[in-house]
């Protein structure tokens, strides 16, 4: 998982250039996360273990108040990842 760690450390250490791609990977692939999307702008992505949704639209780079809300969703649900919990 060394790749997918260092793509959480250098969302986590820098949220003003992140491409919406590196986000996607992140959520579904680490996190396991679903998305929807019904031809729009905009990414739905949720999560069983969460209540709220997660609105992302697809710009680049994607601003650093949607990335706030992509890691506190993602470090809810996946406990202890980039820090050799996983």
């Amino acid at each position: 998982m060394g790749h997918y760690d260092k793509l959480y450390r250098d969302i986590k250490n820098n949220p003003y250039n992140v491409t919406f791609k590196d986000i996607h990977i992140l959520l579904t692939k680490v996190g396991g996360f679903k998305v929807r999307n019904n031809g729009s702008s905009h990414y739905v992505y949720y999560h069983t273990d969460l209540v709220d949704n997660i609105t992302i639209p697809k710009n680049r780079p994607v601003k650093p108040i949607y990335i706030k809300k992509v890691l506190k969703a993602f470090e809810s649900v996946v406990k202890g990842f980039g820090q050799g919990g996983i």
